[in-house]
């Protein structure tokens, strides 16, 4: 089919104590009875949307969504600054991730990512493969310095005004350092001024390094700004909390899986090769490239690939 399935609201919504006072949104949308999929949201600290549910034939799949630890409908939410992210590490990410699983007495299910979720979706994989049955992600990424390097300083090159803008949002001290680890210290500054600002600036540079798409309105709420930038810093100044390259060196773990890699020619994490080094760690996996596409699951040759891709699953 053309584009993503009609728009469905969840039959099913809850808070699932994860522990460390966190409660994680979750919802089921589509068939009580179908096959399971779950859907792992980017950012880190995006949240989860309805235009996510809509990648699957809601009478063929049992979709499960959730907000990850301290975003969108989680609690406590990032934007309040007396919010904690010590427990917010990848590490409490998959195991609130195979709680829900739990909770919701599923065996095993089709995971599905984008960007952040790749990462997340990779690691978890990695960790429990008897627990997934199929793989489809888009805007690959593997978690490595290098990657997030590359959005924060690498990028300049393409963009520098919109880059020197973004540098100049840190102390002058602080320009030449790690970029994520300066904005962190900001947004997790006693000044809310402070915050505001420094998330208004992260923000303004992930909208220029997505030239391929239109701003996404979530960017208009400060309460969304602050809390994307606190998360997304948090976990890039740290290496997205995983050990260096360990999603690479891994991927033979997932041999018996199948997988699709849906990846925006255009799409500037490509510079780095990372979705054919993926592809070509991960026996059984498949990259298909769309052209004149870059890191936007919604345009819609991504879609297009996106759902026959989970169709192609449906059945099997």
């Amino acid at each position: 089919m053309a584009g993503r399935y009609p728009e469905i609201e969840p039959y099913e919504h809850g808070m699932l104590d994860v522990g460390d006072g966190n409660l994680v949104y979750w919802e089921t949308c589509g068939n009580p009875q179908g096959k399971p999929a779950v859907v792992l949201h980017g950012g880190p600290g995006s949240g989860c949307t309805a235009g996510a549910r809509r990648y699957f034939d809601p009478a063929a799949y049992r979709i499960v969504l959730f907000d990850q630890r301290s975003c969108g409908r989680s609690t406590p939410h990032a934007s309040d600054p007396r919010t904690d992210l010590g427990t917010n590490t990848t590490h409490h990410l998959l195991a609130d991730l195979d709680l829900l699983r739990r909770h919701l007495d599923v065996d095993r299910w089709l995971v599905f990512g984008g960007s952040w979720g790749s990462v997340l979706g990779l690691a978890y994989a990695e960790l429990h493969p008897d627990r997934v049955t199929e793989m489809v992600l888009t805007g690959v990424a593997t978690g490595r310095r290098s990657e997030t390097d590359l959005l924060t300083r690498g990028l300049g090159r393409l963009f520098p005004e919109a880059w020197a803008r973004f540098r100049d949002g840190v102390p002058a001290a602080d320009r030449d350092g790690d970029l994520a680890d300066a904005y962190y210290r900001l947004v997790n500054d006693p000044d809310p001024a402070v915050c505001a600002k420094a998330a208004r600036d992260w923000c303004d540079w992930e909208i220029a390094i997505v030239p391929t798409s239109a701003p996404n309105p979530r960017y208009d709420r400060p309460d969304f700004r602050l809390a994307f930038t606190r998360i997304v810093t948090h976990y890039w100044r740290s290496s997205s909390l995983l050990e260096e390259g360990i999603l690479l060196r891994r991927a033979g773990r997932l041999a018996g899986i199948p997988g699709v890699l849906v990846q925006g020619s255009l799409d500037l994490g490509n510079l780095l090769g990372t979705p054919w080094e993926l592809a070509g760690a991960w026996p059984g996996s498949e990259l298909i490239l769309i052209d004149d596409a870059g890191h936007d699951a919604g345009t819609p040759g991504i879609v297009d690939a996106l759902v026959a891709a989970t169709d192609r699953f449906s059945t099997t």
